[in-house]
């Protein structure tokens, strides 16, 4: 499955943050969720991939928006038929590549404690909890994990 730094601004991607903002609104509420827009994907400061599939629709996301001391991870979806697949591993692989070639010493991320699948996949591949970062609160509603590159 190609899995390529592309636009977010492009219908079948745009579906997909949609399939992704359904599925947090199903689990947290509205105050617990810190997404990104795709104006905001769009910035000069964001690597954005794109996974698709055999037939060329878009089966994951995500992204990397590059600040001065880390990484921060954003929007990463794959469509549940996909997990599982190594789809989230690639397009983690391309991001961590695309920050560390800009020069960025860590990738830090947050998510939520009803994604445990999310957390154990982090966790293999090196994240570790931490504290909060930037101007996120500390949360019940919140897991912070961070990786150095």
């Amino acid at each position: 499955m190609p899995i390529t730094l592309e636009s977010p601004n492009q219908p079948d991607v745009i579906a997909l943050i949609g399939e992704l903002d359904a599925f947090q609104d199903s689990l947290y509420p509205p105050e617990a969720r810190y997404a990104l827009d795709v104006a905001s994907l769009m910035q000069p400061n964001v690597r954005f991939v794109v996974a698709r599939d055999a037939q060329g629709a878009a089966i994951g996301c995500g992204a990397v928006v590059l600040a001065a001391d880390h990484g921060e991870l954003k929007r990463m979806y794959v469509q549940p038929g996909a997990r599982g697949s190594g789809v989230a591993q690639g397009m983690l692989v391309l991001l961590e590549a695309a920050a560390a070639a800009e020069g960025c010493p860590e990738i830090l991320l947050e998510t939520g404690p009803f994604q445990p699948q999310a957390i154990a996949f982090y966790e293999k591949q090196g994240y570790r909890r931490r504290a909060a970062f930037g101007e996120y609160p500390e949360h019940p509603m919140s897991v912070f994990m961070g990786k150095r590159l």
